[in-house]
Parts: structure tokens; sequence; C-alpha cells
């Protein structure tokens, strides 16, 4: 028997529920930022796994259709991480060697910028890759209303019966649904007396 609040992926919702004919979509009101908030929550905790694989397919389909930009993008990223990464670790050894070396350090200022020029549209294609599957993703759980399935498998999560890799991660973000704590406290003790029977 599974543990209260261990995690648990969302299994993955049929194509006909998630886009196809009992699929409702309608613009979410703008002026109501806080029913839309809790549609966007609830749609990304009840589609995840969907998601999760619409991410991973919009990548794959950008890294298709240009994989020498992909790649390149992807390793000026990287080598950029690695020396911002190096050079805020060790600030007394770059400012020595900036000050011993001037020249050296010159240079490869200019190196780095003309190789970062140079790369700019792998970059862009790099940063559309990972962000495309975002926008698509974001427009997805804007627009899909929740139908009574959604609501009854979120409670779940929201009360900590069932957890989910996307939960978590919305927690890490800081994104959680404003609830009443006393409520939620009292769930989880009921929830742990059935489990425990």
């Amino acid at each position: 028997m599974a543990e209260v609040g261990e995690i648990h992926p969302a299994s993955i919702r049929s194509l006909d529920d998630f886009l196809l004919e009992s699929a409702r979509f309608q613009i979410p009101n703008f002026k109501d930022i806080e029913k839309w908030n809790n549609r966007v929550y609830q749609n990304l905790l009840y589609y995840q796994t969907n998601y999760f694989l619409t991410y991973l397919v919009v990548f794959l389909l950008v890294s298709l259709l240009h994989p020498t930009k992909m790649l390149c993008g992807t390793m000026a990223v990287a080598v950029a991480g690695g020396l911002f990464y190096l050079l805020t670790k060790n600030q007394e050894s770059a400012h020595s060697f900036k000050k011993n070396h001037p020249l050296i350090f010159v240079a490869s200022l200019f190196g780095v910028a003309g190789m970062v020029v140079y790369l700019m549209g792998s970059i862009a294609t790099f940063l559309l890759g990972i962000l495309l599957p975002i926008l698509v993703i974001f427009v997805h759980a804007s627009m899909r209303l929740r139908n009574l399935r959604n609501k009854v498998l979120n409670k779940l999560e929201w009360t900590g019966l069932r957890r989910s890799p996307m939960g978590v991660l919305l927690e890490t973000i800081g994104w959680e649904q404003e609830i009443n704590m006393e409520v939620k406290r009292s769930m989880e003790e009921r929830a742990r007396d059935l489990w425990s029977k």
C-alpha cells in the first residue's frame, strides 16, 4: 500500500480528453486573474504527463528541423554557463589574472564576445527549443476547461493524499494554491487515519 504523500507520476490522459472531441476550450477571462491562475494550475497538475510528452515532442521537433544550430546553441550556452560559474566561484583568481595579464584578458573577452555574436542564431534556436514548448503548454493550460475528473484528482493532490512530479515542481518554484491550511491539515489527518486502517 502506498504511503500518504508519496510521489506518483500521473497517468497519460487520452488524446480525446487532451485535445479532441471531449476537450472543451475557452479563452480565459483576462480580467479575473485568480480564476485564470487556478485553471492553469489545475490543468498543469491534471495533464502533467501529457505536458511532459508535449515538451519533449516540440523540443525534438525544433532539434530535428535545425540540428546544427541546436547543437551549437547548446554548446555555446553550456560554455557561457561554465565560464560564468568559474568566474563567480573563483573571483579572486580571476581578478588577479585580469590584473597580471591584461592583454590576454582583453583578447579573451573579445574572442568570447565575437563567438557569442557569431553563434547568436544558434543561441536563438536553442532558446526557441526550450521556450516554445513552454508557450504551447501555457496556452493549452490557459484555454482547456476543466472537467469533473480533473477536479476530483486535483483535490487528491491538494490534500496531500497523492503527490505528483508537477506538484513538487510547482511547489519548488513557489506556485502553490492558496488554501486554508487548517482544512488541509484536517483532511491530511483523516487521510492518514483511512490509510492506517
